[in-house]
């Protein structure tokens, strides 16, 4: 172990080794191997260039697309209902929830999707999931496997949530939990943070993670394994996600899309979140901090926004992407972060400045590598209520008037 640290310049992390517990001690070694060592060494060389690597020669900038669901006409329309429940009916559609986070930005302790949402809801962010999903078995008559990826600080908590909940009443072998993959932050000089003697700071690899992580962890092979071709994507804070949508599904399947999104008009020219775009003639998403103001505030004839559709990380992927993405993989982002760190001599050093990296990939990423794909827009009252923050807007006061008004609207 020694030996491997010192060939990557980490050997730091077993410094303090002799202060440490038995316990503490195999959790750290255990830490240790799970680290991909080429590729944090990787990442860290092309940190100075990684904003050139991520958008160099890509291509100029042009709208995408997007069908509106309310334009669509109803015979369309019912013809794309009537696929997505026949592909549902035959076994070949699968919900993934991605699930990693933790409620602190809401005051609170524990899962994210645990929260629970009082008076006049009174449910979890799971339960409200769930009982969507069992709505849409009871009509078709057959139950739609439910992956739920968990994180590192989430999985055990997660689980036993689930347990002590009887499941909601769902098929718990209907149900595959997995782990998001993680990655060690980096110290501006490449050694990777250590925030006490015992503990390396670890964080989420990011939702483009989700490809790889379903691979590692044997949900992809379970979902081939029980008949799934197309998946949809969606995280657990928004609580009007529809991962039960026959439409959505029929449209792509029926347009020979391999991957789709749904949007939401932006509010407004500078709305913080990425948009739909095509670079270099493919799609992908443009984040908001990218565009230009002109960009951001061009219109067409009718004076709809040419940026306006916004990526609300509501994706249908077919499995086949989830093979591609495990060969070709997605490209890291890096944020300049500020955290606390002991140094060389045990010291806990609280920097004033940003002063390590952090490294996520993206799962909008995924979608340059194809010609095409599908965006199906949609109104923001009805599938569109996340909760980010404690108050105000996103909040959970907030995404229950939604809820509410959604259900009253029906």
């Amino acid at each position: 172990m020694i030996d491997k640290l010192r060939k990557y310049n980490q050997q730091h992390l077993l410094n303090y080794a002799k202060d440490l517990s038995e316990e503490e001690y195999k959790n750290l070694i255990e830490e240790i191997e799970a680290i991909d060592f080429d590729l944090v060494t990787k990442l860290y060389k092309d940190t100075k260039n990684s904003a050139e690597l991520l958008n160099a020669d890509k291509g100029e900038i042009t709208p995408l697309p997007c069908v509106d669901k309310a334009s669509i006409s109803k015979e369309e329309y019912n013809n794309y209902y009537n696929l997505g429940i026949s592909l549902m009916k035959q076994g070949k559609y699968a919900a993934l929830t991605m699930a990693g986070g933790q409620g602190t930005r809401l005051g609170y302790s524990g899962p994210k999707g645990s929260y629970f949402l009082g008076e006049p809801i009174n449910k979890s962010l799971f339960q409200i999931q769930c009982q969507r999903l069992a709505a849409r078995n009871k009509e078709l008559g057959c139950i739609i496997p439910w992956y739920i990826m968990t994180s590192r600080e989430n999985d055990l908590q997660t689980k036993q949530f689930f347990r002590d909940n009887d499941y909601f009443g769902y098929d718990k072998n209907s149900i595959m939990f997995f782990k998001q993959g993680f990655l060690p932050m980096l110290l501006e000089d490449g050694r990777i943070v250590m925030t006490d003697k015992k503990t390396i700071k670890q964080g989420s690899d990011g939702h483009g993670g989700v490809f790889k992580a379903a691979i590692d962890s044997g949900a992809v092979a379970d979902m081939k394994r029980r008949g799934v071709e197309w998946i949809f994507v969606g995280g657990i804070d928004n609580i009007l996600v529809r991962l039960d949508d026959p439409l959505f599904v029929g449209y792509l399947a029926a347009n020979n899309f391999r991957l789709g999104g749904k949007s939401l008009i932006k509010r407004d020219p500078y709305e913080k979140a990425g948009v739909f775009c095509k670079r270099g003639g493919r799609p992908c998403v443009i984040e908001y901090t990218e565009i230009s103001d002109e960009m951001a505030q061009a219109t067409d004839e009718q004076g709809k926004y040419l940026y306006g559709d916004l990526h609300i990380l509501c994706n249908m992927f077919n499995i086949g992407v989830f093979d591609d993405m495990a060969n070709c993989g997605l490209p890291y982002h890096v944020a300049h972060k500020k955290t606390d760190y002991i140094d060389e001599h045990g010291n806990l050093i609280k920097p004033d400045a940003p002063n390590a990296y952090k490294y996520e990939a993206f799962m909008f990423d995924a979608f340059e590598y194809y010609e095409n794909m599908g965006i199906l827009r949609v109104k923001r009252e009805e599938e569109f209520a996340p909760i980010k923050n404690k108050e105000g807007q996103d909040s959970p006061q907030s995404a229950t008037e939604l809820y509410i008004a959604c259900e009253i609207n029906k």
